[in-house]
């Protein structure tokens, strides 16, 4: 793996297992109490967990452009705060305080005093299909931290770059001049801009976390166990056995040519029902042309892999990808991550 001419030694990346999201924000809410609380900040959510189909935040971003076409740097759409949604005001001196009991309800405003149109989680468990077949599944995202990461080459300022020892994509915000070209070239419309200090932002992959040998956020936080964080380059890493040994972990949207090392193992679904209420044993809920759309051809090999791998359980054989996608043990999850973050600010304390 390379960064330019640079190689990167020990690529951190991501897997999330999509069979196991239960859609409770968990990753979001960590990731938006740690790293974005402060002024400009309100409408960053540097990980959200959408809800698919849906239009996701920004709205339609799948559509918005940007990444690589044929090789060269397309720029696309920047995402307008209405877009991006979140960030809004509510009435609550006037709920809590005002003495006007059951007759006035907490209603959100934008920063204009206007009715939001959009949010991060405007359109959640809506999904698509009618009863009985119905479906819908959970998407986590946090920015790629790209191989080949559109908005590096887009920063007119050199203020982006992406570390050497392990891939993470990060920028010097004394050096951003707030062109706003990393949210234009990003085509997973990860980057947001701080209207207050006027820089861009984005998810930094809690790396003063990984210094210390700790998770980030939003895989320590989640509750379903589905969040794996390893070296890519490590052949003992489950990660990487996810992703080139057993072959179950897929880039999203890998036509924007940013090649992401956050990976996927795609969701399965119950069988549809007939209108007879009989279940059609052929037809998955989720179409597969659906699922094709976002992870590309071979979803519908790594779906195979798992249904014979659960029907290995079944029949009482072993199945390491299993047992691993099952994570017994936690800290499985981690790698040399899994250290605790108590202790390790314990350690500090003390001086250690």
């Amino acid at each position: 793996m390379t960064v330019g001419r640079e190689p990167v030694r020990n690529q951190l990346a991501l897997v999330f297992d999509l069979n196991k999201c239960i859609g409770c924000q968990g990753c979001s809410v960590a990731c938006k109490m740690l790293w974005t609380r402060g002024p400009g900040e309100e409408h960053q959510w540097w990980c959200t967990a959408n809800t698919m189909p849906g239009r996701g935040t920004p709205r339609d971003w799948e559509q918005m452009g940007g990444g690589y076409r044929d090789g060269e740097l397309v720029l696309g759409h920047e995402p307008t705060l209405e877009e991006f949604g979140g960030g809004w005001r509510f009435n609550k001196e006037e709920v809590f305080f005002g003495g006007k009991g059951q007759s006035v309800h907490l209603t959100p405003t934008t920063a204009e005093g206007t009715p939001p149109t959009w949010g991060p989680n405007w359109d959640e468990d809506q999904g698509a299909g009618e009863f009985p077949n119905a479906y819908y599944f959970y998407l986590p995202r946090i920015c790629n931290h790209c191989t080949r990461p559109a908005c590096v080459e887009a920063c007119p300022s050199g203020a982006m770059y992406k570390r050497e020892e392990d891939g993470i994509v990060l920028r010097d915000e004394d050096v951003c001049k707030g062109s706003r070209k990393c949210m234009q070239a990003c085509p997973y419309k990860k980057i947001y801009f701080n209207h207050v200090r006027r820089v861009a932002q984005h998810c930094n992959l809690c790396f003063p976390r990984l210094e210390k040998g700790v998770a980030p956020a939003c895989a320590r936080n989640c509750p379903g166990r589905l969040v794996f964080v390893g070296i890519l380059g490590d052949e003992t890493d489950p990660v990487h056995r996810l992703v080139y040994e057993w072959k179950v972990a897929l880039p999203l949207h890998a036509e924007f040519g940013t090649e992401p090392n956050v990976f996927y193992v795609p969701p399965l679904s119950p069988y549809r029902l007939r209108e007879d209420g009989s279940i059609d044993t052929e037809t998955m809920r989720i179409p597969p042309e659906y699922l094709e759309s976002l992870f590309g051809q071979r979803v519908h090999e790594v779906l195979a892999t798992l249904r014979r791998e659960m029907e290995r359980a079944r029949a009482g054989e072993s199945s390491e990808l299993l047992d691993t996608l099952i994570v017994y043990q936690w800290k499985t999850l981690f790698g040399p991550f899994g250290k605790e973050p108590a202790v390790v600010s314990a350690a500090k304390e003390e001086g250690r």
